[in-house]
């Protein structure tokens, strides 16, 4: 697969469609099971709450994942993201009930960098308050 976007038909400034990622517990007991990563914080509410987390929270490479969605749909391609990292500035909270969390994420072009590749800066939005900090993808256009 190639990237689906072209080079030329960005500039500095365009902004990607943005995305909302619903989050329940659920999602973090499949996520545990997926990544290996069983820490009581992401499952158990009394645990959680006992070292003095608000309530459950979402795994922080979960939340990183969420967020560069918004890249790979953008692009096609999720091979054409060459670089990405992350700062985490808060927890993702889930609370136990139908609707749990949600996570926005916003992104758009920073940057035009050589060999067709851009800057992408997301923003990650969880109840009113930023999540991610200095999230940054590279992305190799056609």
């Amino acid at each position: 697969m190639t990237a689906r976007i072209y080079y030329a038909d960005v500039e500095v400034g365009t902004e990607l469609p943005a995305q909302s990622f619903p989050v329940t517990r659920a999602t973090l007991v499949r996520y545990a099971g997926a990544s290996g990563d069983f820490n009581p914080i992401h499952w158990n509410e009394k645990f959680a709450t006992e070292v003095g987390l608000p309530d459950v929270i979402a795994h922080g490479m979960f939340t990183m994942a969420e967020a560069v969605r918004v890249v790979t749909d953008w692009v096609g391609d999720p091979g054409a993201v060459v670089e990405y990292g992350v700062r985490f500035t808060r927890p993702v909270v889930v609370p136990n009930d139908e609707t749990g969390a949600l996570i926005e994420v916003s992104g758009k072009i920073a940057v035009k960098l050589d060999d067709n590749r851009v800057r992408v800066d997301l923003t990650a939005m969880s109840a009113g308050q930023k999540v991610l900090g200095m999230s940054r993808a590279v992305v190799r256009l056609a």
